[in-house]
């Protein structure tokens, strides 16, 4: 994968270089000091992938990504984490927050060539897409409100009509996707689908209770009861036991 590093900061373009020095998949074809240096260099060499700081003098990494007509494939890398939410409102792949950690940037080059052979596998079998795991971050929009959020951190997704109310601190957003596709998408060994109008993270489960019919009550560690219908109940006890 040919990508371009894209910083206003020498020391920082060096640092970025040497890291990706060990990661013979990525070809580092050149740099770029601001964002017009940026555009002239991303039209000429046709890059599969970007790292892109955000603050630069003159026009900022955002304004950059607006003004291309092809936009690779972004990572942005930047002093400052107020940026993030924004930033994945661009589809980056990820965001790296500096002085860039040699593991980071190893989760992140993983995510990038596991994603690639997740959508040529779409592309050409009609394959899903990989499964998504609890250390993964989802970008959840309600409104005009953004949050950036670890699925570790999520609890519990709970249907309401063509919308999905998303449990995570205090927060309840409501994303217009049906809990069928979500459930497709969630890894099962972390997310179960308790019922027809809730998926509950196991690591999130308090205590477990007989209810009517077979079923269960489960109680999660946010203070939320959800009822595990009588065909759920023996799955559930199968993953919730030795």
């Amino acid at each position: 994968m040919r990508a371009l590093i894209i910083d206003d900061e020498r020391l920082a373009r060096k640092e970025l270089t040497t890291l990706l020095s060990v990661h013979k998949d990525i070809e580092l074809i050149g740099e770029a000091v601001n964002a017009d240096d940026a555009f002239e260099k991303i039209n000429t060499m046709q890059p599969d992938l970007i790292f892109l700081d955000i603050q630069m003098p003159g026009k900022t990494g955002f304004e950059l990504l607006e003004s291309l007509e092809r936009v690779p494939k972004v990572i942005f890398t930047t002093a400052y984490d107020e940026f993030a939410i924004k930033a994945f409102q661009y589809n980056a792949l990820d965001y790296l927050l500096k002085p860039i950690q040699p593991e980071r940037l190893n989760e992140t080059v993983k995510k990038l060539f596991n994603e690639g052979v997740a959508q040529d596998e779409e592309d050409l079998s009609g394959m899903p897409q990989k499964k998504l795991g609890a250390s993964d971050q989802v970008f959840v929009k309600d409104g005009d409100k953004c949050w950036f959020v670890r699925l570790s951190n999520i609890r519990l997704f709970e249907s309401d009509g063509n919308y999905i109310k998303v449990y995570f601190d205090n927060f309840k957003p409501m994303i217009h996707k049906s809990l069928n596709a979500l459930d497709e998408r969630l890894d099962d060994r972390t997310f179960f689908r308790a019922s027809r109008k809730h998926i509950v993270n196991l690591d999130w489960v308090e205590s477990i209770e007989p209810w009517f019919n077979g079923g269960l009550m489960v109680q999660l560690k946010g203070g939320e009861k959800v009822e595990v219908s009588r065909r759920q109940a023996a799955k559930f006890k199968d993953m919730m036991s030795l």
